[in-house]
Parts: C-alpha cells; structure tokens; sequence
C-alpha cells in the first residue's frame, strides 16, 4: 500500500494547477494533505478535490515543512523566489518552469525515457518538468535514437495558445469574436493578431536568431536523451487553436532505419499511439485528437525522399496534460515508489 503525502500545489488556479489536481484525484494519487497555493490576487478562491472544498491559500505566507512535494506552475519568477523555501524544508519541488531546466545538477526528466534520473532526486528536491513541445517530441524520438542513432533533428512546431497560459486562451477567443463581429482587436498577449493568424515567435528572441522557446528545444532534447552531439534545429510558431501542439519532425540517423521500423518502436513506447493511415485520412490533429487526452499521438511516419537516412513524422499532444501536468504527475508517481 502506498504511503500517503502531503502535497501542494503552487499556482493552483493557473491551467496546469487545475489540470494536475484533477489529475491527482482521476489517478488517485495517495494524498494525505492537499495545500492549493496562489498569489495573494487568487488567494481565498474555493477550489474542489474528491468532493472536498479546499480554500486557496496565499504563497507568500506558506510553510513547506512537513510536506513531501510541491508541484510548481505559476512561472519561472514564482520558482525562482519560493522554490527555495520548500527545497530547505526537505520538500521535493517538481517545477513547470524553465527556471531550473537547464541546471546541471537538476534532473530534467520525461518519466517513460529517462526515468532513472529520478534516483538522485534526494541530490537536490528538485526536479524540472521539460517545455511541452519537448516533451511531446523525444517521447517519440526516444527509441528511434537507441536503435539508429539521431544525428540531426529539423523541427517546426505549431503550438497553441493555451501555451501561454490562460490570458492567451482569453485573447484568441476575444480576437475572434471581435473580428467577426467587426469590433477593434485588443492585443496584450501575442506579438501581433493572433485570430486567423499565426505567428513565428513563441518567447524572447537571441542574439543568434533564434527564440529562447526553440532554444528550449535544443538544450532540453540534447539533455534528455544524453547526448549533446545531436544537432536539433527548430522552428516555433504560435496558432490560433486552444489546446494541443502539433510539429513536423524530420530527422536524420546514423544507421538507415525504415518508416515500418520506426512505427513499430514508437507503437511498443509507454504513452505513444500511433494513427497513421493515409488512405484512410487517418492522422492526429490537435482539436479532434490530442484535447483532453493523455498521449503523444505519431502520424505521417515516412522516409524522406531527400535524403537517404531520413524520416518524417508528425507529432501531436495536448500540451496543458502530457506537455506539463500529466508529465508532472507521473514524475511525482515515480518518486512515490522510491519514496516508499
């Protein structure tokens, strides 16, 4: 029988906070006690677990000793100001933001391919959950590189608004329904009009070109998977649709590895379905497929016609669950065993 922790939630009324308690309740998770925590702004909202009404707390003021882990989603400030606090009070933090991601000593894990990182999770209490478009991508990528060696890594995103948060969910849908109603668009969010519209700028752009949110790729995938040889070059955009990242990935490997191949090691990884059936119109999409649901769905698996090593593929995953919250839980289940 699993021993019961106490948990906490920092930014509880955020997308990802809401979508791990209602994680923690559907997988029942063993929760002795549940704190809900918040900016003093959210602080005293009700909050329901397992037909319970918990009261949100305000952060500022909390004590983490005698609780066994606290999930981190309220951004990389929040975690860079309290994350501290709960890791003196012996508190295991697994924290959503990129704050502490690229961190040596932290472990950055996806539990179904480098699980094991979670060993020395008493090294620190910290663990870092990647960036959801990593997330969704080296799941799939992850037995492709054991059995064929990934070398290179080409990859342009098409990453929802919900990305951004609950304000950026709020703006798609006031964009949209002001242009079709023939009203002035109010932009605070994005970039530029993000209504019938995409933009190719997720995050702050560096000095190379690039975003710091496909930069995130870059690092985080060289991490996870242990080598910091494969070159990975992406592209992020941001779409108007309200939940699930979609990205075109093609790759190239050391040993020639054909689409059937690689089909069937994706199809036999934890947390991977493949839909993949031309003929029959049969591929994932974010809204009819990926929403509200737990797995990274791999589609369009072909070899490249340009270059004899390579393959496509299409990768889609709802980003508030597998991208951030379900991944987060998971970790949390993993500790849990060797908390025991």
């Amino acid at each position: 029988m699993n021993k019961e922790l106490n948990i906490a939630i920092v930014g509880a009324t955020g997308a990802v906070g809401r979508v791990i308690l209602e994680l923690l309740e559907s997988r029942d998770f063993p929760v002795n006690k549940l704190a809900l925590l918040a900016s003093a702004n959210s602080a005293g909202e009700v909050m329901s677990y397992k037909k319970k009404s918990l009261t949100v707390q305000p952060l500022e003021a909390f004590n983490f000793k005698g609780y066994d882990m606290a999930f981190f989603t309220a951004g990389s400030r929040v975690s860079a100001q309290y994350a501290s606090r709960a890791v003196d009070a012996k508190c295991v933090v697994i924290d959503n933001t990129s704050y502490f991601r690229n961190e040596e000593d932290v472990p950055l894990v996806v539990p179904e391919v480098n699980g094991a990182e979670l060993n020395r999770y008493q090294d620190t209490y910290l663990i870092a959950n990647p960036n959801c478009s990593t997330i969704q991508m080296v799941l799939a990528l992850a037995p492709i590189h054991k059995a064929a060696v990934i070398e290179r890594i080409n990859v342009s995103t098409y990453q929802s608004v919900s990305g951004a948060g609950q304000k950026g969910i709020d703006e798609l849908s006031a964009q949209t329904r002001n242009l079709l109603n023939f009203k002035p668009l109010q932009q605070q969010v994005f970039s530029g009009q993000i209504a019938f519209n995409v933009l190719p700028h997720i995050d702050d752009f560096q000095d190379n070109g690039y975003t710091r949110e496909e930069m995130k790729m870059v690092w985080e995938t060289q991490k996870i998977l242990d080598d910091r040889s494969i070159q990975v070059n992406p592209t992020c955009v941001r779409v108007p649709v309200f939940y699930g990242h979609a990205e075109a990935v093609h790759i190239e490997t050391r040993d020639k590895m054909t689409a059937g191949e690689a089909r069937r090691l994706m199809a036999e990884m934890d947390g991977i379905e493949i839909m993949d059936d031309p003929g029959a119109l049969r591929y994932p999409s974010p809204a009819l497929t990926a929403a509200g649901h737990d797995a990274v769905y791999v589609g369009r698996i072909r070899e490249d016609i340009s270059y004899p090593r390579g393959l496509n593929m299409w990768i889609v995953a709802d980003n508030i669950r597998k991208g951030a919250a379900l991944n987060s839980v998971q970790i949390a289940e993993k500790l849990l065993t060797l908390m025991q």
